[in-house]
């Protein structure tokens, strides 16, 4: 059955094999991204796609106003936007940190701040987070808005399951390992990662489409490495 799917941060990556997983399985898609390009040339069927940047108050009427006439409800919201900063602590200016928690964070609460409406108990919303957000595993000097920031998005979708467990969608968090993407380049030039963006894409495929039966407020970590 045919299912409602937005999808944020689609220009590249991850986000952009996602659409096209989807696509080609006959859901429907709204990609969002900075720069649509990428996901407008290539033509998909059922897929609608416009400029949206997480940041920007006005961004998100024109997502309210895609709801209202075409969508209706929202099965599948992937906050999978992210931004991703290497730099010295000493070096990180609350800018920097504000500029990062925009999109990792305050971008994904009104993003599902805007959705809820048009969700009910068999949506599922699902943000992806890194490793260098859980408590306890292996961190990266330099990271110290990106890991945070992500680590703030996991204790969020705990909150949110619960508040919404009555009449609300299920909320999951994906902890992800190290994936061969081009944010991953740039932040870390030469870093060989073990997952390939659609293999990881894949996997967020499945786990978007029946994790909620499983699992309600959960993190899990999608990581090979150890710890």
């Amino acid at each position: 059955m045919s299912k409602n799917i937005i999808i944020t941060g689609t220009s590249r990556g991850i986000g952009f094999e996602l659409v096209k997983l989807f696509s080609k399985a006959g859901h429907r898609v709204l990609a969002l991204s900075r720069n649509e390009q990428p996901i407008f040339e290539l033509g998909l069927p059922n897929v609608t796609t416009f400029p949206f940047d997480l940041s920007n108050p006005l961004d998100y009427k024109r997502v309210e106003t895609f709801l209202d006439l075409k969508f209706k409800k929202v099965d599948i919201l992937i906050n999978n936007a992210g931004m991703l900063l290497n730099k010295p602590f000493e070096e990180t200016t609350i800018a920097d940190f504000e500029q990062v928690y925009k999109t990792n964070v305050f971008g994904v609460s009104e993003m599902i701040r805007k959705c809820l409406p048009f969700m009910n108990n068999k949506s599922h919303v699902v943000t992806i987070s890194s490793m260098g957000g859980v408590q306890g595993s292996m961190k990266f000097p330099g990271l110290a808005a990106y890991s945070s920031s992500k680590g703030a998005v996991v204790t969020l979708t705990e909150l949110l399951a619960e508040e919404y467990k009555v009449n609300g969608p299920s909320f999951n968090v994906l902890a992800l390992g190290a994936v061969q993407t081009e944010m991953l380049e740039e932040a870390f030039p030469g870093y060989q990662a073990p997952i390939t963006a659609l293999e990881m894409a894949e996997y967020i495929f499945d786990f978007s489409l029946t994790g909620n039966k499983y699992y309600n407020g959960k993190m899990l970590q999608v990581s090979n490495s150890t710890p």
